[in-house]
């Protein structure tokens, strides 16, 4: 049993890992700010899931599960380093997970500063508490968005990735060099993950597969980006916490503690072929507006995940409709 902090553990990836820990007996602290980039509501239902109450949640008073006796919540950002050397100083982590980030590769062309914010000062707050404390691991969320236009498919962790088109994807290139620095540096073991659009029940109400199930269900028109013309590497959220899982199992072990996964579904979705599966599993008809490519935007995701296939044995399994047909369910109950 190992003693994990999860941060951004409201958020959509963080609620699916906290859950997978403690089912396993581990112990868990989770941390999130709860900021309204989104419905808080569904970060507080989330948390319901897991056994925190929707009772206020007062900042940096730990909360205890009703549910599971291995897990508290804390409401905290990562940029009050104060008080994030104060948790790490108690609570002697053996892991640390950072899934907490301001998301969303469209609201930073107009909001850089809440990105700077969270994503670089928050995580080298995180990075810094790691290595003042000797965590065994410390496993962060990288994303697929650092490939940029690159025009070699599909996208391997070999491939230079200095050329972002948001700055969103440049924070996360920026965690990547941090986190190499401070394995060389420190020989602290850091393990970054490379989502790719990642989708399913309790997913991102701002992300597409949210937006058009949405829209459709209730006979409002759909913006459809580029015409069409866009192709996504769409993975469930049990495959990517089946890798996730692997990675915390089996830190990284070679002469440079440093490692870089891809975590997708490799095998590129057309963005017609991916509102057809929700039109099958609603049974009603998109209204499609067409329009063209938004700022920032890529036309193509495609991972290749041969890297975490030979390390971990990573496969995914879930098709796009299988996975379609359960976000639907999840939806339906949960709008309801």
């Amino acid at each position: 049993m190992k003693k994990i902090l999860i941060t951004g553990a409201a958020g959509f990836i963080g609620s699916y890992l906290v859950k997978r820990m403690l089912n396993r007996g581990d112990e868990v602290v989770g941390i999130d700010n709860m900021n309204d980039y989104y419905d808080v509501y569904l970060k507080y239902n989330r948390l319901k899931e897991a056994g925190i109450t929707l009772e206020p949640i007062t900042n940096e008073k730990p909360v205890q599960s009703d549910s599971y006796s291995n897990y508290r919540f804390i409401k905290l950002d990562l940029i009050e380093r104060d008080e994030i050397n104060k948790l790490f100083d108690s609570e002697k982590f053996d892991i640390v997970c950072n899934l907490a980030a301001q998301a969303g590769v469209r609201y930073s062309i107009d909001h850089p500063f809440t990105y700077i914010d969270s994503n670089i000062v928050g995580f080298a707050n995180v990075l810094e508490a790691c290595r003042q404390h000797h965590v065994e691991h410390f496993i962060y969320a990288s994303s697929s968005s650092i490939y940029g236009l690159n025009d070699k498919i599909p996208y391997s962790e070999s491939d230079q990735v200095d050329t972002p088109i948001s700055l969103y994807a440049a924070t996360k290139k920026s965690n990547e060099l941090m986190a190499h620095a401070y394995s060389k540096l420190y020989h602290l073991p850091t393990t970054g993950v490379r989502f790719f659009t990642v989708y399913g029940p309790w997913g991102r109400p701002d992300m597409a597969p949210f937006l058009f199930m949405k829209s459709i269900m209730n006979g409002i028109p759909i913006k459809v980006f580029n015409y069409g013309n866009l192709e996504r590497d769409f993975t469930y959220i049990d495959d990517i916490i089946y890798g996730l899982e692997k990675i915390v199992d089996a830190p990284s072990t070679n002469q440079l503690p440093y490692k870089i996964y891809n975590i997708g579904n490799s095998s590129p979705v057309k963005l017609m072929d991916f509102i057809h599966a929700i039109e099958k599993s609603t049974g009603k008809e998109a209204i499609k507006n067409y329009v063209g490519m938004q700022p920032g935007d890529v036309y193509r995701t495609y991972a290749d995940t041969t890297l975490l296939e030979k390390d971990f044995g990573y496969k995914p399994n879930t098709t796009i409709q299988d996975g379609i047909d359960k976000f639907y369910e999840w939806y339906v109950k949960y709008t309801n």
